[in-house]
C-alpha cells in the first residue's frame, strides 16, 4: 500500500499555514514546507515563515535548509522531500505538505520531466548570460511566452532556471516543452490535495494587509541585513517578492512607498498565477477559507482519505 500524503496548497495569503497547523494537530501530522522561499535561512519576514512557537508545537521540515546565496532547484527539493516523507512515515506520522509552490507539488505528483531533451552547454551559457539582469530575464520570459505560452504561464519570469530550460528545449527541438512527450510516472505516494481559496477581492485585501504587516515587522531591515552580509542582489533567493522590490530602496534611493506598492501588486499577480496553476489540477478539493467551517470540512475530507472512504 502506498504511503498517504496530505497536501494543503493554494495562493499566498489564502490560509494554508493555519489550516495545515490545525490538521497536523488533529491528525498527528508533521508539516513539510512546500515553499521555494522558506528554505532560506534568515529570510523570515518576507517569506511568512512559521514562527518559532508554531515550529515548537508541530515539527516543520525543509525550512531553513539553505543559505540565501545558494541556489536550490526543484530536483533538489524532490530528493529532499522524499527523504523527509520516508522519515515521517517511518515514525507512523502523517506527512502534510503545506505551501504554494506549484512546481514542487507537480514534481511529486507527476514526476520531474523536462522533455527528455539533452542539454546543450553552449546554448545554456548563452541563455544564462542574457539573464544576468532584470531586463535580460524579462526578454527571455517574453521569448518563452511567444513560443510556449502554456509553460510561461506556470513560471515566473525570475525563475530563470526553468525559463531557460524551456527555451532550450524549444530551440533544440522546435517543439514547446508543454508539447513534449512525457514518460509515464508511477507515483510512489497516494495524495489528497486540499486547495485553499477565497473570493478574489477578499484575497487581495489579505495580501495588502500582509505586506503592510511585513513592513511593520521590519522587512526592509531584513533585506538590508542580507545585503550587508554579502548576499548578492542577483542571488536566486533575492529574486523573491518582497526582496527584489526593496533592494533598489537600499541601493539606488528608490522611494520606499513606491516599492511597497510594487510588493503588493506583484504579490497579487503572483497569487493570480498560483490560482491559475492549481485550478488546472482537477484532483484538488477546494475549500473556501473565509468560511468558518473550513477546518471541519478539511478534517472530514482528510479523515475520509486516510480511512480509504470516498468523500
Amino acid at each position: 500500500m502506498k504511503p498517504k500524503i496530505l497536501c494543503v496548497a493554494g495562493p499566498t495569503a489564502s490560509g494554508k499555514s493555519t489550516l495545515g497547523m490545525a490538521l497536523a494537530e488533529k491528525l498527528h501530522g508533521e508539516i513539510v514546507c512546500m515553499d521555494s522561499m522558506q528554505v532560506y535561512r534568515r529570510m523570515d519576514i518576507g517569506t511568512s515563515k512559521p514562527t518559532p512557537d508554531e515550529r515548537a508545537k508541530i515539527p516543520h521540515h525543509l525550512v531553513d535548509i539553505r543559505e540565501p546565496g545558494e541556489p536550490y532547484t526543484v530536483a533538489q527539493y524532490a530528493e529532499d522531500v522524499r527523504r523527509v516523507i520516508d522519515e515521517i512515515t517511518g515514525r507512523c506520522k502523517l506527512p502534510i505538505l503545506v505551501g504554494g509552490t506549484g512546481f514542487y507539488l507537480r514534481a511529486l505528483t507527476h514526476g520531474l520531466h523536462l522533455g527528455g531533451v539533452p542539454s546543450d552547454p553552449k546554448l545554456r551559457r548563452q541563455l544564462k548570460a542574457e539573464a544576468r539582469d532584470a531586463d535580460g530575464r524579462k526578454r527571455l520570459y517574453g521569448k518563452l511566452k511567444a513560443v510556449d505560452l502554456e509553460t510561461a504561464e506556470r513560471l515566473h519570469e525570475n525563475d530563470i532556471v526553468r525559463v531557460s530550460r524551456a527555451l532550450e528545449v524549444y530551440e533544440l527541438t522546435g517543439i514547446p516543452l508543454s508539447k513534449q512527450n512525457q514518460p509515464k510516472f508511477d507515483n510512489p505516494y497516494d495524495f489528497c490535495i486540499l486547495g485553499t481559496a477565497m473570493e478574489r477581492a477578499a484575497l487581495y485585501r489579505r495580501i495588502n494587509a500582509r505586506v503592510g504587516k511585513m513592513m511593520e515587522d521590519g522587512l526592509l531591515n531584513e533585506v538590508k541585513a542580507l545585503l550587508d552580509e554579502g548576499v548578492s542582489p542577483q542571488a536566486q533567493a533575492m529574486q523573491g517578492i518582497g526582496y527584489k522590490e526593496l533592494i533598489p530602496v537600499l541601493l539606488t534611493g528608490y522611494l520606499l512607498d513606491d516599492a511597497v506598492l510594487d510588493v503588493k501588486r506583484n504579490t497579487r499577480h503572483y497569487a493570480k498565477r498560483q490560482l491559475t496553476w492549481f485550478k488546472r489540477d482537477e484532483s484538488i478539493h477546494w475549500l473556501d477559507t473565509a468560511n468558518e467551517n473550513t477546518q471541519a470540512n478539511a478534517l472530514k475530507l482528510a479523515r475520509s482519505f486516510l480511512e480509504g472512504i470516498e468523500a
